[in-house]
């Protein structure tokens, strides 16, 4: 009995891969990231992804956290600053901040990323260097325009982190956190119970707490830029 003529496909007629390279790693592993969160950018994962061995991947970058780092740099290519300019230095402070925090929460995984990684390339280093340029305007410099950099854009990436995972809970599952605060004991937890409206409150859509809290972390930072050195090394 003859059998059947089965095509053959060659090896060759494959399309080819496109060789494994460094900004390859970075751009896949982004993708997982939309796709799974952090997750799902394991290197095994990036590797699964690349038609490759995990091995592969440590010619390029050292580690995971490695990897991170360049992951969330590569994000940051979307975020779009304004020039600088001699308008109010503090405006333009807040709209930077403003749109790295809306980079976060639009971007899935990269909140998440942001409090897990430090940025390693041009994008951060461009973030960065915007950010100091506006302090000082302000007259902030040296230490205090360093360290406040840092706690500000600490600040806005734990507020995205929130709010990316609000917009995953929904909003039955915020209902039922709010209503345990609402009928809280209001004999074991007074000062809870006399501030629980309060502690719900803030315009999410105009960011009332947002800006709030930049508003006092920026005056903390005006007023330790006055300190005496011995004090700000303290």
């Amino acid at each position: 009995m003859r059998k059947p003529n089965r095509a053959i496909m060659s090896r060759r007629s494959r399309p080819a891969k496109e060789p494994l390279s460094h900004e390859l790693i970075v751009k896949t592993a982004y993708e997982l990231l939309k796709e799974e969160g952090t997750a799902g950018m394991s290197m095994r994962k990036v590797a699964k992804a690349l038609d490759t061995g995990p091995s592969s991947l440590y010619v390029y970058v050292k580690n995971l956290q490695d990897l991170s780092s360049y992951v969330l740099d590569h994000g940051l290519g979307q975020l779009e600053l304004s020039e600088l300019s001699d308008h109010d230095w503090k405006e333009q402070l807040f709209q930077a901040l403003n749109a790295y925090l809306e980079l976060l929460i639009e971007q899935p995984g990269l909140a998440e990323l942001a409090l897990q990684a430090i940025p390693i390339g041009t994008h951060a280093f461009r973030l960065n260097e915007f950010l100091l340029a506006v302090l000082q305007k302000g007259g902030i410099t040296s230490t205090s325009a360093a360290w406040g950099m840092d706690m500000l854009l600490l600040y806005a990436s734990s507020v995205a982190f929130e709010q990316a995972a609000r917009s995953r809970y929904g909003d039955e599952q915020m209902a039922v956190i709010k209503q345990s605060y609402q009928t809280v004991d209001p004999i074991r937890f007074p000062l809870i119970h006399g501030l629980k409206q309060e502690l719900f409150s803030g315009d999410i859509v105009i960011k009332e707490r947002f800006y709030w809290g930049m508003e006092v972390i920026l005056n903390g930072i005006l007023l330790s830029k006055d300190l005496p050195r011995s004090i700000q090394d303290t």
